[in-house]
């Protein structure tokens, strides 16, 4: 289960690079960006190793979790998981950053909940998401940046 796990999330990366690609091209570079923007490279080894991350942390809860009480903390694995290929489809699928914007709010708030649900079941899991927490205040930084520059 935890291959299963770590594979769904990689999916998931997969899946929001898929629909971020064509706009890589010319779209992204055209924007005007704060200089505090990473390069290029940072995005597909963060997102990696986070979707690493909180793959083994779905795992660690469905392993020591009742199947009831896994169910709440598991749901808000897969709504998190979700809400984060809709930010890709807002942000770079529509090439709307405020849309972007507003769906990395959710984002947090789901990746938020999911944490601390996870938390209560195992602290590991629970610390598994700092990384994941820290990098959505970033890039939710980045998102307001350069919807500001752009707007």
């Amino acid at each position: 289960m935890l291959l299963v796990f770590v594979i769904i999330c990689l999916l998931a990366g997969r899946l929001g690079a898929y629909i971020t690609e064509p706009s890589l091209a010319e779209w992204y570079p055209s924007l005007v960006k704060p200089a505090w923007t990473p390069p290029n490279l940072a995005f597909p080894i963060a997102w990696t190793l986070i979707y690493l991350a909180i793959g083994i942390a779905a795992w660690l809860i469905w392993k020591e979790a009742g199947r009831g009480a896994r169910r709440l903390p598991l749901g808000l694995f897969f709504l998190q998981l979700g809400l984060n290929v809709l930010w890709s489809a807002a942000f770079f699928g529509l090439r709307d950053p405020l849309l972007g914007l507003l769906v990395i709010a959710g984002l947090i708030g789901a990746v938020v909940a999911t944490t601390l649900s996870f938390a209560k079941i195992s602290r590991v899991a629970g610390w598994l998401f700092l990384p994941y927490i820290l990098w959505l205040g970033y890039a939710t930084a980045l998102n307001a940046a350069i919807w500001q520059l752009n707007g």
